[in-house]
């Protein structure tokens, strides 16, 4: 539902609507799942000159109101990061399956038997800010595992998630499955009632800035996933080679600066420092990279000063932090204090540095040799994702499929009773894997 639609209805109606159409999404096949995945991707490539010209009219908005760099770049949707939207859509379609996979298989006795089975979480409620196109890949990801999903995005993308959510309910309208398992918030009132409705909501997702998250979490009795910060880090190691990670720094800082898988520190051990940070300079500055550096750094660059907020800062932003430290374990030392857990790398051909990096760096995804910018659902072959979490306990990273899921236990008797199997004279169970 969006714009009038959500109007007639109130929220608490709208949620118990979702819950009653991801029900009936629950006990459908993958081949139904996946015709109406590719009826969205076909709808939204018909739909491609009004989405974009949807977007067009909250760019103009968002420049007007004075938008930061970093979130006009995620709220920008051109016409090749539509079709690569479109193309993760149909990416979703050809996965597997993640519904009716039985984990566990066993016989407890004879005639007794065990079944752990993947089932959908049931409705998701996903808070974004400035990422229209999160919408394409949250509500093919949700169909994919059986799920409801109520959007509520950043009110700079209205007009863009409104066109976008139009042209899945047009593809879903096609298939057998209800549209209403998609559901579109449009305004900031909406955020926080949704975060009560724990009856009809099993997931929050949020998407957005560290504040924005903690906000979230404080405020709902619901399960919540996701991740406030992205400061991430390449640590330079002096086994490195350094026409590789020159590269790799170049690519992990300017690449995407707004996304939350970029660098916001480098790190560089001080025995190639000097010949590392000229070659590296040059080219990141290039880019029109700020660099910003510890004494030892602006001893040999003339760049400004870092202060210590600047080691906990998500610049999302063409502006570098740099620090040169002593050894391996400074530099895991530092990434441990500052990091968010989201993704960190090291470059260094030394496979015993590496072992060690990637043992004792604390963080969703640990690298070597490559860009941050890996840490990304599409590039892992999860189709797309619904976020990253950073939090300890699964799913953890890119989420895809198999974080929107869960599992039930299935037993099947024969007229078995529990008191067969406890006092003296107690049968055993067989517990035998079948």
């Amino acid at each position: 539902m969006i714009a009038s639609q959500v109007a007639s209805l109130s929220l608490p109606d709208l949620a118990r609507q979702t819950r009653q159409a991801a029900r009936k999404l629950a006990t459908l096949p993958a081949e139904a799942k996946n015709q109406a995945i590719e009826a969205i991707a076909q709808a939204l490539e018909v739909a491609a000159p009004e989405i974009l010209a949807a977007n067009a009219a909250d760019c103009e908005a968002a420049q007007t109101a004075g938008i930061s760099s970093s979130l006009y770049a995620r709220l920008k949707l051109d016409e090749s990061k539509l079709k690569a939207a479109i193309a993760g859509v149909r990416d979703v379609g050809r996965l597997a399956d993640p519904v009716g996979q039985v984990q566990i298989h066993r016989e407890l006795d004879q005639g007794l038997v065990m079944k752990r089975v993947s089932c959908p979480l049931g409705v998701l409620g996903v808070i974004f800010e400035a990422r229209p196109d999160a919408v394409m890949q949250i509500s093919s990801l949700a169909i994919k595992s059986g799920n409801g999903v109520i959007l509520k995005g950043g009110q700079e993308a209205v007009r863009s998630c409104e066109a976008l959510v139009r042209a899945i309910h047009t593809g879903l309208a096609q298939t057998e499955i209800d549209p209403a398992v998609v559901q579109l918030l449009t305004t900031r009132e909406e955020t926080l009632e949704l975060l009560k409705l724990d009856q009809y909501v099993d997931l929050i997702i949020p998407r957005g800035s560290n504040s924005f998250v903690r906000f979230v979490q404080d405020n709902t009795r619901i399960p919540v996933l996701g991740h406030a910060d992205g400061i991430c880090h390449l640590y330079v190691d002096k086994g490195a080679d350094i026409r590789k990670a020159v590269a790799i720094a170049v690519d992990s800082k300017t690449q995407y600066p707004a996304a939350c898988n970029a660098i916001e520190t480098l790190l560089v051990h001080k025995d190639i420092a000097s010949e590392f940070l000229l070659g590296a300079t040059s080219a990141l500055q290039a880019k029109n990279v700020e660099l910003r550096g510890d004494d030892r750094t602006r001893a040999i660059l003339n760049i400004a000063a870092a202060t210590e907020a600047d080691w906990s800062t998500e610049y999302s932003d063409l502006i570098l932090s740099i620090k040169v430290v002593d050894d391996l374990a400074a530099a895991i030392d530092h990434i441990n204090t500052y990091g968010s857990r989201h993704t960190e790398a090291i470059a260094t051909e030394d496979p015993k540095a590496a072992a060690q990096f990637l043992a004792e760096v604390d963080a969703a995804g640990v690298y070597q040799n490559c860009s941050t910018r890996f840490a990304d659902g599409f590039r892992y072959g999860f189709g797309a994702e619904v976020g990253i979490s950073t939090q300890k306990m699964p799913p953890r990273g890119p989420v895809g499929l198999e974080g929107l899921v869960t599992y039930k236990y299935e037993i099947t008797g024969d007229g078995h009773i529990a008191a067969t199997y406890a006092g003296p004279d107690a049968k055993p169970f067989t517990h035998r894997d079948l």
